[in-house]
């Protein structure tokens, strides 16, 4: 159902609810046949409803709304891109993605030319499976940013050493290439890539780039290209994060067991996500499509359906036209 549109202006609408503590209207700004957000979660590409109830502990939960109760202060304070982008992020870190996405659809009627605001937009358009929108706002960056210098993303929840791994256009050609990866096409997933690869400057990127790159090239049969990208990959790499991206690779490489992924000790409902889903391909690249679609199953049935392996998995099982019950 699509709620009733505003009686007032959405940028001079917005600093009120902020203020008040309330959520933003969604209105149904989707194509036919495209999964939506919704005020109770969001719909999987396999059509299922998805929720974000009981996603976090109690402190965790009291931390985030903290955050979110600080940009929206800082906001209210003063209504700029920086505090738009980051009321959006605080909100989408408590998987209120549909809230974020009006939160962004109405910074850039403020601020049409910046392309941080398309590439955050971009982002949460993937989460809610939106991917025909997540592409238009991620080339409308891309287009923007061209030209310009690159810059450090902040991190908005910071890994251990407290420093940001990724920059504005590393972020804008990677997810960029996981929308056109996820819809299955792999041509324009691969261009999107090799663009990211070029400003992947130290071994976090070089590792998650690598391996949706990898990915790529083995779903369009360029198996000794697949193979050459992983030649720089090595089990010394500096790494601060990627360490799931970086066990995928090195799975790929032969230097792991394959189903040392599933269940390794300590890891969290995320990485079993990502590292999964390099599981599920290595089955499906050696013709086993059986045990993939076993594998994507698995995966499918935890909770951390942000996650970008979950949706991956989602999009496979799609494919392959198979679906738990």
């Amino acid at each position: 159902m699509v709620p009733p549109k505003r009686s007032v202006p959405v940028i001079l609408a917005l600093p009120l609810l902020i203020l008040l503590g309330g959520a933003c209207q969604t209105e149904d700004r989707s194509e036919p046949g495209v999964p939506t957000a919704t005020l109770e979660g969001v719909t999987s590409l396999l059509g299922e409803s998805l929720s974000s109830e009981g996603a976090f502990d109690e402190a965790t939960l009291s931390r985030l709304n903290a955050d979110l109760d600080t940009a929206r202060t800082d906001f209210a304070a003063e209504p700029s891109a920086d505090n738009y982008i980051w009321l959006g992020r605080r909100t989408a870190y408590l998987w209120r993605y549909h809230e974020a996405i009006d939160i962004y659809t109405d910074a850039i009627a403020r601020f049409p030319e910046d392309p941080r605001l398309y590439r955050h937009r971009g982002h949460r358009y993937i989460s809610v499976r939106n991917l025909d929108a997540a592409i238009r706002d991620l080339q409308r960056a891309a287009r923007l940013m061209d030209g310009t210098e690159d810059e450090v993303e902040p991190d908005g929840a910071p890994n251990a050493f407290n420093v940001p791994t990724s920059t504005l256009h590393f972020n804008v050609w990677y997810h960029l290439g996981l929308a056109h990866y996820l819809k299955g096409d792999f041509s324009e997933a691969l261009e999107a890539y090799r663009h990211c690869m070029t400003v992947s400057d130290n071994d976090d990127s070089v590792v998650a780039t690598t391996d949706w790159l990898y990915m790529t090239l083995r779903r369009l049969r360029l198996d000794d290209e697949a193979e050459a990208a992983l030649q720089p990959i090595s089990v010394n790499m500096n790494l601060l994060e990627n360490h799931s991206y970086h066990r995928r690779l090195l799975m790929y490489k032969g230097d792991l067991p394959v189903d040392s992924l599933l269940s390794p000790a300590g890891a969290s409902a995320l990485d079993l996500a990502t590292q999964g889903y390099g599981v599920g391909n290595w089955y499906l690249y050696n013709g086993d499509s059986a045990r993939a679609a076993s594998v994507f199953e698995e995966i499918t049935s935890g909770s951390y359906w942000p996650a970008f392996g979950y949706i991956a998995a989602e999009a496979e099982l799609a494919r392959l036209g198979t679906a738990s019950d």
